[in-house]
C-alpha cells in the first residue's frame, strides 16, 4: 500500500519506493497550485515506483495527468527518474538547475561504454585493486541507472521564484551532493505557526538522520579539480542562516530546528577531516583511505557499488584537506598517495 503524508497548507508527500536500496523510498512532494499540483522530485524510473506515484496521487484526489510542473532538486535517478513519464502523461514542464541539467545532457550524449571506461580509469587512479576494476573493463550489456534521464525544459535560477501559480517557492542553490542541487523555500506562513521562516524542501542536502553523500562531480571530459565538500559546507551554513520553520527532506521524515541539524553536520565533517589526518600520518591512496575510514559497516561487507561511492567520498575529503593546506600528494607515485602536512 502506498503511503502518503499530509504536511498542511496544500503540501502532501508520497513515499515512492527505490528498488533494492536501504533508503527505501523517496518522498515526492505534491504542492497544490492554482493550476494543479506541482511535484518536487518524482522517484526512481521503475514500474513499481511509477505505480506507487500514481496510486499516491490518486489517494491525494488527483492524478499524474493533472500535474502542472515538476521541480527537480538534483539529477540523481531516485529524484529525476520518473520525470519523463510524468511529462508524457501530463504535459507538465520539468525544471532543474543548469549545472545538473548539463550532467543529464552529457549522460544522454555519452556512450555507455565511455562511462564504464571512465569509471575504470578513475578507480585505477585511486588505487583500486585489479579484481575490483575488472568488471568495468568487460561490463555486461546493461544500462546504468540515470544514463538516459529526461532532459529538463526549464532552468531553475537561484534566488528566483518558480512558476507555481498562487504560491511563492524560491530556489536556493546548494551544491555539494551534486553541483546543481537546489533546496526550495516555500515563503509562506507555516500552518503550525512554528518559529522560523517558511518551509524548506531540502532534497538530499539536509536530512534528519543521514549524512548526505559528498563525492566527486562526474565528467569524463573535464579535469577541473572541484571541491564538492567545501561547496557543501558553504551551502549548509547558508541554509542554517535561513532558519526555516520546518524542513521537508526527500528521505526519512520532516523535522524542525534546521540550524541545529546544520551544526551537527558541520561538526561531523570537521571531526571526519581531523580523523582522516590521523590516518594520513602515512601515505595512502584514496582507495586505501576509504578502506580505513569508518562506514556504517565493515569494509569487507560493503557491496561493490557502494565501495565506488565510498572511494569517491574519500577523494572529496582529500581534496578538501589539500585545499586547506592540511594534506598533499606525494610526488612521483602511481597511483597517487596523500599524506598529512
Amino acid at each position: 500500500m502506498t503511503r502518503t503524508f499530509e504536511h498542511g497548507g496544500g503540501v502532501r508527500s508520497i513515499a515512492v519506493p527505490i528498488p533494492d536500496n536501504p533508503l527505501g523510498h523517496t518522498l515526492v512532494y505534491a504542492v497544490d497550485t492554482d493550476r494543479g499540483p506541482v511535484l518536487i522530485d518524482t522517484g526512481w524510473d521503475d514500474p513499481a515506483s511509477w505505480d506507487a506515484l500514481g496510486a499516491g496521487l490518486a489517494a491525494l484526489d488527483t492524478s499524474v495527468a493533472e500535474v502542472h510542473g515538476v521541480v527537480i532538486t538534483h539529477h540523481h535517478p531516485d529524484h529525476h527518474g520518473l520525470s519523463g513519464r510524468v511529462r508524457e502523461a501530463s504535459g507538465a514542464w520539468v525544471a532543474m538547475h543548469a549545472a545538473d541539467a548539463a550532467i543529464v545532457r552529457r549522460a544522454r550524449q555519452t556512450r555507455h561504454e565511455h562511462w564504464y571506461a571512465y569509471m575504470a580509469a578513475k578507480l585505477t587512479a585511486a588505487g583500486a585493486p585489479d579484481d575490483h576494476v575488472a568488471p568495468l573493463r568487460t561490463p555486461r550489456r546493461r544500462t546504468l541507472p540515470g544514463l538516459s534521464p529526461a532532459l529538463p525544459d526549464r532552468e531553475i535560477v537561484p534566488g528566483e521564484l518558480l512558476d507555481l501559480p498562487g504560491r511563492r517557492l524560491r530556489a536556493l542553490w546548494t551544491p555539494g551532493h551534486t553541483p546543481g542541487h537546489v533546496c526550495l523555500h516555500l515563503e509562506e506562513a507555516h500552518p503550525a505557526h512554528l518559529p522560523g521562516h517558511g518551509r524548506l524542501f531540502s532534497g538530499d542536502h539536509l536530512l534528519p538522520g543521514i549524512t548526505p553523500h559528498i563525492g566527486l562531480y562526474e565528467d569524463p571530459d573535464d579535469t577541473t579539480a572541484t571541491d564538492p565538500l567545501g561547496d557543501y559546507l558553504d551551502s549548509l551554513e547558508r541554509v542554517g542562516r535561513l532558519g526555516p520553520a520546518e524542513v521537508l527532506p526527500a528521505h526519512q521524515h520532516a523535522f524542525t530546528d534546521a540550524p541545529s541539524r546544520v551544526r551537527e553536520l558541520l561538526i561531523h565533517h570537521e571531526a571526519r577531516l581531523t580523523g582522516l589526518l590521523s590516518l594520513l600520518a602515512e601515505p595512502l591512496t584514496p582507495w586505501q583511505l576509504a578502506e580505513r575510514m569508518e562506514w556504517n559497516r565493515p569494509w569487507d561487507r560493503i557491496p561493490y557499488g557502494s565501495r565506488n561511492i565510498a572511494v569517491s567520498e574519500a577523494e572529496a575529503h582529500l581534496r578538501r584537506l589539500v585545499k586547506l593546506g592540511r594534506a598533499e600528494a606525494v610526488a612521483g607515485g602511481e597511483p597517487v598517495a596523500y599524506v598529512a602536512v
